[in-house]
């Protein structure tokens, strides 16, 4: 069963870390049982699952509610739950009751914060209590109206930055790392920089591990990101059995006589 201690001691490992999103029950227990080290109760919910155009939207309350769900499903998984837009950095104290929440109410193991200057000493207070923390520097959904959905760390600047706010984070006492959507060579040399694990998501091969979102990984998703891939089609199969059902119904194959229960003791005349 992978823990807080086991995933942050993964850095450099021969193993890569898997980690995949899930947002209900049921899709959590699939994922736990193919063996996916960490699920991540993303702020991505907000896209993938309640319709939303970008994460902001979503609430405290729709994540801690979807991450519980999350946790009844798991058996061995460490869950992460993602901290949504402005649950945390405006006041460290109610930063510190949010975040929590996600262990308190939704029985997660750990938080993620998408992570900036600002969210180094929240980190390292969010540690100190007992609060463990995934670190998310690169492309950071929730500043999506500031930085669109673009590469991030392009320019020498700012690789830089997202070098020394990942040492930052680091020392801040974060277990681990997700890098997205930059380029390989930053991802390859932040690795090597950190002794935590780094987990990539669209930052190429030389990370510790590797996150994407379950819709986009399934097949689920119409529109995916540019760096994921489908490793099956469950839009294609659910799309069939509901053309299925539509027509069983319809042409009054459905139901048969093998669903039908009839009780002969009854009067009804």
């Amino acid at each position: 069963m992978p823990t807080i201690r086991t995933i942050r001691g993964r850095g450099g490992g021969d193993v890569p870390i898997t980690m995949l999103t899930a947002y209900d029950a049921p899709t959590a227990a699939i994922v736990d049982e193919a063996g996916i080290d960490v699920i991540l109760v993303g702020d991505s919910l907000a896209n993938t699952v309640l319709g939303y155009a970008s994460t902001v939207p979503v609430t405290l309350d729709e994540m801690v509610s979807h991450t519980a769900a999350v946790v009844r499903g798991v058996d061995e998984a460490l869950v992460v739950g993602d901290m949504p837009f402005l649950s945390y950095g405006l006041d460290e104290a109610e930063s510190i009751r949010h975040a929590g929440r996600m262990l308190k109410e939704a029985g997660a193991q750990a938080v993620k914060l998408e992570c900036g200057p600002h969210t180094v000493d929240l980190t390292r207070r969010l540690v100190e209590l007992g609060i463990p923390v995934m670190a998310h520097l690169g492309l950071t959904p929730q500043h999506v109206h500031q930085l669109g959905l673009s590469r991030q760390g392009t320019s020498q600047a700012a690789a830089d930055e997202i070098r020394e706010l990942a040492r930052a984070h680091e020392d801040a006492g974060a277990f681990s790392l997700v890098l997205e959507h930059v380029p390989a060579n930053l991802a390859a040399a932040v690795s090597d920089d950190l002794e935590i694990p780094t987990i990539g998501i669209g930052a190429g091969p030389h990370t510790d591990g590797q996150v994407l979102v379950l819709a986009d990984v399934i097949g689920l998703e119409p529109n995916p990101a540019v760096f994921s891939t489908a490793f099956g089609d469950v839009r294609g199969e659910m799309a069939r059995a509901v053309a299925g059902y539509r027509d069983a119904v319809v042409a009054g194959d459905y139901p048969a006589e093998e669903h039908t229960y009839v009780e002969e003791d009854l009067d009804l005349d």
